[in-house]
């Protein structure tokens, strides 16, 4: 088995962006019908808003911008409906910063974002510092680094209790024209390793959860194909995304 980049002290996952573009508000119903609890809408200071779905030390960001209006965040503005982009976490944005730019990437400077909500009954400001990338590492793939000023507005135990007993982000997959070289960017971004796997794939270990990169043919770019979620009963499941359906309505089916 050959590892790519072996390195210490990985990145651990922040979060998975689920881009809704205009369509959070009619959607976000496909997953509280799921046994997910969202979080109540929030409004960036960036111009998006978002519903969370928080798990043990991870969550999944339903992301976009209000109906009828054109999208604030140009970064976003051409992202279509699903998965959308990989987030890791770090303690400290502005060393991941110089780490990133030493190491060759092309990282803007540290970006505050701050969006306002009602937790325990008060207004807070939950803020965040993020590193993002003016160049993206694979050709594709959204990604960027998220500090937490205010973690305590993310986790929280009411937050993480889901009815459909979904507790943690297990793995995400990666679909790849060349499964090889994405997954060494990937770790050379995640400070993790790659390890290739008898079937073809490789596999980026992080601190609480693995990213899988999956050889494709006819891709040309990279892009992110599924998650999966450990829940209470130790099962693994497939995130379902409802990409595609159009009414709470209807029957859902799955990914």
């Amino acid at each position: 088995m050959k590892t790519l980049h072996p390195k210490s002290a990985p990145a651990p996952f922040d979060h998975l962006v689920l881009m809704m573009r205009d369509q959070l508000m009619e959607r976000a119903p496909h997953f509280e019908q799921d046994g997910y609890r969202l979080t109540e809408l929030s409004v960036h200071n960036l111009g998006s808003i978002n519903r969370l779905i928080p798990l043990d030390t991870t969550y999944i960001e339903l992301l976009g911008w209000p109906a009828g209006k054109p999208p604030a965040r140009k970064e976003i503005a051409e992202q279509p409906l699903g998965l959308d982009a990989l987030v890791f976490k770090t303690e400290n944005a502005q060393a991941t910063f110089e780490r990133l730019r030493d190491e060759g990437f092309e990282v803007n400077p540290v970006l505050r974002l701050e969006r306002p909500l009602l937790f325990q009954g008060k207004q807070h400001l939950a803020q965040f510092d993020t590193v993002r990338f003016s160049a993206q590492p694979v050709a594709g793939l959204r990604m960027y680094f998220c500090q937490h000023l205010t973690p305590e507005f993310v986790w929280n135990e009411d937050a993480i209790r889901h009815d459909n007993g979904a507790k943690s982000l297990d793995h995400i997959v990666i679909e790849a024209p060349d499964a090889q070289a994405v997954a060494a960017q990937l770790g050379k971004v995640a400070n993790a390793e790659a390890k290739a796997q008898d079937d073809g794939t490789y596999v980026i270990t992080l601190r609480n959860m693995q990213l899988v990169v999956r050889p494709a043919v006819g891709l040309t770019v990279a892009k992110i194909s599924q998650a999966f979620l450990r829940h209470a009963d130790d099962e693994l499941r497939q995130f379902n995304t409802h990409v595609g359906v159009e009414s709470p309505q209807q029957n859902l089916p799955a990914d």
